[in-house]
């Protein structure tokens, strides 16, 4: 009875101490065990502070969106420069002289041969194909024909400008890839912003760019180019505006793909439709800073 005694007096003596002390004793004694690692009284101090900090931390002053970076890409082809047109005339030449005889040119040939056997002096009729009672069309006849159709097409001109010059149309610009911007309300101002809304809880970032997207006044359809956002960027209410648990918002961007443009857009509609040398006119330097890294100017 009297050795149980005194083996749990150490052991009661050690249960009083504090964490601290305790670790500290590993310090002041060495010991030769491989997987053992001495413990200072300042590197738990450290530990405890960060656990503290840790743990009085609040919620984040800064609100969260999504914003939808909608492209629509290029419809028509852009006009080729010197160079690509010089390159352009050299490989339909090379492809013309390697290329074999097509059933027309062969055709022209064979109607050629026919009109100088029948031009000749000892040209027999008989040795013809039984064709004398039939009209022939000559290949030549043919090529008439298609010219003439051709001389009556009328292609669409590449060049629109009194629907380029509309910044609300979708179908401006048809050779330029154009952005969707939005005019949103920001505190007290009105300014032109790619579209966003505030996130909700119970949503991910790409639903709300999508919610965003839906908003709008116009049916839009697009594809959404994967769930990760392609840029951030984080702005202050203006000073009356702030508090302390609402500072400003910090935007993520999604790329997005239009599909269908839907209805024409109304003049008021607060949409523009603009090419990547137009947005400096309408969005402000700090967040054209953010945008600019990832929009495709194809």
């Amino acid at each position: 009875m009297q050795q149980r005694v005194k083996m749990a007096a150490p052991c009661g003596r050690m249960a009083s101490r504090s964490v601290v002390q305790f670790l500290c004793t590993f310090s002041r004694t060495t010991t030769g065990k491989v997987g053992f690692r001495q413990f200072s009284s300042s590197s738990v101090c450290r530990m405890t502070l960060k656990t503290k900090q840790t743990e009085t931390v609040g919620p984040s002053p800064y609100s969260l969106a999504a914003a939808v970076y909608l492209q629509r890409l290029p419809v028509l082809s852009a006009d080729c420069t010197a160079i690509e047109q010089d390159f352009r005339d050299m490989m339909l030449q090379i492809e013309l002289e390697t290329s074999r005889l097509s059933d027309h040119e062969l055709r022209l040939m064979e109607d050629a041969e026919r009109m100088r056997r029948k031009q000749s002096e000892d040209y027999d009729s008989d040795e013809e194909d039984g064709n004398l009672d039939q009209d022939i069309v000559l290949a030549q006849d043919l090529e008439d024909s298609w010219e003439q159709k051709f001389r009556n097409f009328q292609p669409v001109p590449r060049v629109r400008d009194d629907v380029d010059k509309d910044l609300t149309s979708v179908q401006r610009c048809l050779m330029n890839s154009l952005l969707l911007l939005a005019e949103q309300k920001v505190g007290d101002q009105k300014l032109w912003l790619l579209p966003q809304t505030q996130w909700q809880v119970g949503e991910t970032l790409r639903q709300t760019a999508e919610r965003a997207l839906a908003s709008l006044p116009v049916g839009l359809k697009a594809t959404f180019l994967g769930n990760a956002p392609c840029g951030v960027y984080k702005y202050k209410l203006p000073k009356p505006l702030r508090t302390e648990s609402s500072l400003g918002t910090k935007v993520f961007f999604f790329k997005a793909i239009l599909s269908d443009s839907g209805p024409s857009v109304p003049t008021n509609s607060g949409l523009l439709w603009l090419k990547k040398s137009e947005l400096h006119s309408y969005l402000k330097p700090a967040y054209m800073m953010k945008v600019e890294p990832f929009i495709l100017d194809l």
